[in-house]
């Protein structure tokens, strides 16, 4: 008799753990939710989107709102709208205990802005990713301009490089590789604006500093790349010290272990 009497003491004790559970999560879903805690992970010179801007797009999808209950807060759908937008990298949406909700977002790192044949206009991030651009916000990356037949939607430089039939068609991997080491060389960062893609294939630096054409020609492998700039970077330190930054109409790093130059007319 007495098992059977605590046998059910337990089970009226857990019914009503059950029960009051059920009620405290009644409570909690009818909560109004606050505002997110956002962070929005940047480069800040090349801030795609801000929190403000994350919070202002999130309201306007209507996946955040005045007087939204707990349980109207689709933290998949948040988490799937933001992933979905070409800038974002990663993002995680967790909701605490406590009610309060956060939001980590992770942005893009764009390193080349390239305008094709078609008009079209997009960027080229770390990964060898297209990333769309945004009319608020305008990334000073590497302008890549001229000859450039691949689309805004492509595939990474990834798959290119690794596929035959498109390395001989695709130049987004080559402006890859030129990107790429002008972005985490401080010298050639500071001193390449701009590069044009002529019909021939040769890649043109344009230079901030002076008017000379630099005839880059091909970047087919990343040591094809480094070995180029090596000998620009030569060039820099060894003759624009004394020659000026003027003296030269055209320089051209083509040729394997030379540098081949042209020096302005005096009339020029």
């Amino acid at each position: 008799m007495n098992k059977w009497i605590k046998i059910s003491a337990w089970s009226l004790f857990f019914i009503g753990l059950i029960a009051l559970g059920v009620l405290i999560n009644a409570k909690l879903q009818a909560q109004i939710v606050p505002e997110p805690e956002i962070i929005v992970h940047v480069d800040e010179e090349n801030a795609f989107i801000t929190n403000e801007e994350m919070l202002r797009r999130l309201k306007l999808e209507r996946l955040i709102y005045d007087g939204q209950k707990r349980e109207e807060l689709d933290i998949e759908k948040i988490e799937a709208y933001i992933a979905g937008i070409s800038q974002v990298r990663t993002v995680e949406v967790f909701q605490r205990i406590n009610g309060s909700w956060k939001i980590n977002v992770e942005m893009r790192n764009p390193i080349a802005r390239i305008f094709n044949l078609f008009g079209e206009t997009f960027y080229l991030d770390d990964e060898g990713n297209t990333v769309e651009t945004l009319g608020s916000h305008t990334a000073r990356v590497l302008v890549f301009t001229g000859n450039i037949p691949d689309r805004k939607v492509s595939i990474p430089t990834t798959e290119i490089i690794n596929n035959d039939s498109l390395i001989s068609i695709r130049k987004l991997d080559d402006i890859y590789r030129i990107s790429d080491y002008v972005c985490k060389d401080p010298l050639f960062h500071s001193l390449i604006g701009q590069v044009h893609l002529e019909k021939n294939g040769d890649f043109i630096l344009v230079p901030l500093v002076g008017d000379q054409k630099i005839v880059f020609g091909s970047a087919d492998s990343d040591d094809e790349v480094a070995g180029k700039f090596e000998k620009l970077r030569i060039f820099y330190n060894e003759a624009i010290p004394y020659e000026g930054w003027d003296a030269y109409s055209e320089i051209s790093l083509k040729y394997d272990d030379q540098i081949v130059c042209k020096k302005k007319k005096i009339d020029e």
